[in-house]
Formats: structure tokens, sequence, C-alpha cells
């Protein structure tokens, strides 16, 4: 099997659970570390020629992250594609398991259950909270309605302002936001790279969670270890 996967979070979990059968991935997949595969492009503007010419037996893609043109052009080509749809967390862990069975996985990996068994537990009482999510700035943007992070961060206990919003993404003002006072600002590290010296500065007197971003929006192996590194960082924000 030869793979070529468009999407950081099915990256590291191919990589991990079927040795051999990445053959290429995007220039954003950065896990796992010294991963030796070619590199084809972005997420939203992926060499479709240097894919092709790598002849795979399969992509793996995602409906957000990847472009439908892109994908279009792989397919009219004869490569298969399967496109991804991740909201929740447990749509995450029934498409990382169809993934990595079409990857040619001889069995469901001991890090995919340990990320099941990782989000079974309720949320702890002490992380009850109101939370804004800004993903962007310059214009702000936030986490809005039906997005996998805002799943991540409910399942914790969290619940972020705009989760009802008519858009996944809006672009609220940060006075808006401010005047929310919310009980945290959750600012991740990526898609905007938020810093202690990038981002707090423009939320004084609120308390500000500085996350990991592979931690709150990627769906691979991080999974397992994603409600402990969450749960500290929101606790010693409000502490």
């Amino acid at each position: 099997m030869r793979v070529v996967s468009l999407v950081p979070s099915l990256t590291e979990a191919v990589a991990r659970t079927v040795p051999g059968a990445l053959i290429g991935a995007t220039d954003w997949c950065t896990h796992p570390a010294g991963l030796d595969v070619v590199r084809v492009g972005g997420t939203k503007n992926p060499k479709t020629d240097r894919i092709l010419s790598l002849a795979p037996d399969l992509v793996v893609a995602n409906e957000e992250e990847n472009r439908a043109p892109d994908l279009d052009v792989l397919r009219a080509a004869g490569v298969e594609v399967l496109v991804t749809e991740v909201r929740t967390v447990p749509q995450a862990i029934t498409e990382l398991a169809r993934v990595l069975a079409a990857c040619g996985a001889s069995a469901r990996p001991r890090w995919l259950d340990e990320a099941a068994a990782a989000w079974a537990d309720p949320p702890a009482p002490e992380l009850r909270a109101t939370a804004v999510v800004p993903i962007w700035r310059r214009p702000w943007m936030v986490l809005g309605r039906d997005t996998f992070a805002g799943d991540v961060l409910a399942r914790l206990g969290v619940d972020h302002l705009y989760a009802a919003h008519a858009e996944r993404y809006p672009k609220v003002p940060v006075d808006e936001l401010r005047a929310a006072r919310p009980d945290v600002v959750v600012l991740p590290d990526e898609p905007y790279r938020f810093t202690a010296d990038d981002g707090p500065e423009a939320f004084p007197g609120l308390p500000c969670a500085l996350v990991d971003g592979r931690y709150l929006t990627w769906y691979g192996p991080s999974l397992a270890e994603a409600p402990r590194v969450l749960a500290a960082a929101l606790r010693a924000a409000r502490r």
C-alpha cells in the first residue's frame, strides 16, 4: 500500500500505525518527528502533479482541510481518495479507524483504544468555564459552531461563547471578545501562533491559557494525551 496524506493528523496516525505505507505528506505534517517522505505542498495548495508522480494507491484527506477541486484532479487521474469528516471526538475515533483500515492496518492500534478511553471520563467539575477561543488575529477570528476543537473543549467542561454562531469561524472585533467576559481565553499556537508575547496582551484582566494546538485541533495519536495536557493548561491559567 502506497499512501499520500494531505492532513497532518492523519499523517501522524498512518506513519505510527502502518510503517512504510506513507510515501508523501504535506509541508505542514510535522509529526512524527523525522518523517522522511516526499513533501507535496500545503493542505490548501497541494502539488497534484507531484502526488500523481508518486503513483499512490490511496490519498487520505479531510473535507475541511483540503479543497474539493484538488481532490477531483486526483480522482480524475484514477487515484482513490478517502475524505474524512471530523467535527467531534467520537467522529475522530471512527474516522481514524476507517483510515487506518484502508491504509492496511492489520488491527486497531492500541493508541486509538487509549484515545477512546481517555475521552470516556466526564469533565472535571473544576474545569467548568466559559471561554472565547481566538484562532487568528488581524482580523480576530474565533471558534464558532460545529468545530472539532469546540467539541474537545466542551468535553473538558469548557463552553466557548460563540458555539451557536451562524459561522464556524466568525470574525469578531477584539473589543467584543473582551466585553463577553469569558472565564478564560484559550489561545492555541495554530493556525495563528499565539505566544506569551502575542495574544494575552489583548485581553487585560482575563485569564489566558496558551495551549499546544496539536492537542486542541489534531485528531491523531495526540488524542490520547489531549485531555490531560489541555486540562493542565486550563487549570494553570485560572489559578
